[in-house]
């Protein structure tokens, strides 16, 4: 069996996160990028997968070569191999031309694939569009919120939780499939450092030049989405009212304040 996990090497700080004025894209060139956190559930299900079925967990991404130390971490989880699509070309893009690169990606490495796996959002822009996005390319069913499953045959049945409605859900469907796996739900397991020293000669870094694939199909020129213009997030002045004494008296002031705000 061969499990993909679909992975990003984020902007992990807010404070790091800047937006190019010219595209309105997220600017990765030149920032320190870290695994997605989210995608870490994602990996650490497929490494359970792999234990109890057996085969290969296969990690895929695609980022600038800044890129390459969040996969370093993967293997380190114990990731077997890594796959970094990057080039010029796929700067700027969108999640509906990001996810036409993995999934071509997808094709090309890994044709024969029993199941994608990928985390359910993102910290640096939280759309949870690439999973589906890729299923969907790759005409394959797929299931998000997921936090376990059971392969059976050709068929993967899986549980997802809704925290909205606060029900368990239950899916049968047929292989090959993706499921976006519940954020939270996983316990990530440590990373061996001596894999992750020697991560570097299990990750294959390919190109368009490899892909073969339409420039008007990635990247900015094949991001359907634009940014029509930016406003600056502003914040309130704070009142700085401190509430001091008697501390069931604070309290109650305190209530009365929040009932004067309309808070309560």
């Amino acid at each position: 069996m061969k499990f993909v996990v679909l992975t990003k090497a984020a902007v992990p700080l807010s404070t790091a996160i800047r937006i190019d004025p010219k595209t309105g894209t997220l600017v990765r060139e030149g920032v320190p990028l870290s695994t997605n956190q989210w995608d870490r559930d994602a990996v650490e299900f497929a490494l359970k997968l792999r234990d109890r079925y057996g085969g290969e967990v296969i990690a895929i991404s695609m980022a600038p070569p800044s890129g390459i130390p969040a996969l370093e971490s993967l293997i380190g989880m114990g990731v077997d191999k890594a796959i970094l699509a990057t080039d010029r070309a796929f700067a700027g893009a969108d999640t509906w031309a990001t996810s036409f690169v993995l999934a071509k990606t997808i094709e090309k490495y890994v044709p024969d694939y029993t199941l994608i796996l990928a985390g359910e959002e993102t910290v640096d822009s939280t759309t949870a569009h690439v999973g589906a996005q890729v299923a969907s390319h790759l005409n394959i069913p797929y299931v998000y919120y997921v936090y376990d499953a059971e392969i059976q045959g050709n068929k993967i049945r899986v549980k997802r939780f809704l925290e909205d409605e606060g029900v368990d859900e239950f899916y049968e469907m047929d292989l090959p499939a993706l499921i976006s796996v519940a954020k939270g739900t996983q316990m990530p397991r440590e990373i061996s450092l001596s894999r992750k020293l020697n991560a570097r000669e299990r990750i294959i870094q390919v190109t368009n030049k490899e892909l073969g694939l339409d420039p008007e199909c990635v990247g900015l020129k094949g991001s359907p989405t634009f940014v029509a213009t930016q406003t600056g997030a502003t914040f309130p002045p704070r009142k700085k009212k401190i509430f001091q004494g008697d501390p069931r008296e604070s309290v109650k002031a305190f209530v009365e304040e929040l009932k004067k705000e309309g808070l309560l």
